[in-house]
């Protein structure tokens, strides 16, 4: 009898071991705070282990068309749209997970400028010492639309000889929380996730005022199934605990 048991249970073993896969992913800096608890606790409750890289959503992009291979993809929303109708996701694996607003980062104790409205967010700008955003050489999406908006102000020029630049999110946090910057433009889910550092405010409009993530499968993967599985675990309401501990917003459809 106990012989019979050790072959069952060595070959529900080797059926496991058959299905488990490693599972890449490229993601966006921006996501790191959820992702991380979020894949672990996939591979703990699933099998599959999951690698996953971070970088700006520009350099994700262009990682993607020199030909490197990845299974599963977590970029901006739109970034997203614009590779599922360029035909390079699983037909129907696009899925939201999360958002996070933008806002203005300062360290605990700091006295908080008032960035009401766009007129005051100017002024606060022009008055700061020094202000870290993500620079956009890097391929941040927020970083190149922050630029643009500098422009816009007219004070690209005053903001730029005080800029504190930075590759993503969490290296602008760290140079606030660091004394390098007393300001830092970024999104309200890396600053919440930092300790020492709080929300002086979300930009005014009509600045951007919320980055949607999304995820999918990509359509030149090697571990189909289980992407597919990820993609539908970071979208699905069990994970809304740990992308709302990270400061993000979940979607509220199913």
């Amino acid at each position: 009898m106990l012989r019979v048991i050790a072959i069952v249970l060595l070959t529900l073993s080797s059926i496991a071991s058959a299905k488990a896969a490693d599972v890449k992913v490229l993601a966006a800096l921006a996501v790191q705070d959820a992702l991380d608890p979020l894949a672990a606790r996939f591979s703990r409750d699933r099998g599959h282990a999951v690698q996953i890289a971070y970088s700006t959503v520009g350099a994700i992009r262009k990682r993607l068309a020199a030909g490197e291979r990845a299974d599963v993809v977590v970029l901006t929303a739109e970034a997203m749209e614009e590779m599922d109708h360029a035909g390079q996701l699983v037909a129907g694996s696009r899925a939201p997970v999360a958002a996070t607003r933008t806002g203005l980062a300062i360290r605990d104790g700091a006295v908080a400028p008032d960035i009401t409205t766009i007129e005051k967010f100017r002024a606060a700008l022009l008055a700061a010492r020094s202000i870290a955003y993500t620079d956009p050489k890097t391929g941040g999406a927020f970083g190149t639309y922050f630029a643009n908006e500098l422009e816009h102000m007219g004070i690209a020029d005053a903001v730029n000889a005080k800029a504190v630049l930075r590759r993503g999110s969490h290296e602008i946090v760290k140079a606030v929380a660091g004394g390098e910057a007393e300001l830092g433009v970024t999104f309200i889910s890396t600053i919440v996730s930092t300790p020492g550092l709080k929300v002086a405010g979300p930009l005014p409009p009509p600045l951007l005022t919320m980055e949607r993530f999304a995820a999918g499968v990509l359509h030149d993967n090697t571990a189909r199934d289980a992407a597919i599985d990820l993609v539908r675990v970071l979208h699905d309401s069990r994970s809304a605990d740990l992308w709302t501990a990270a400061g993000f917003e979940v979607p509220t459809s199913p």
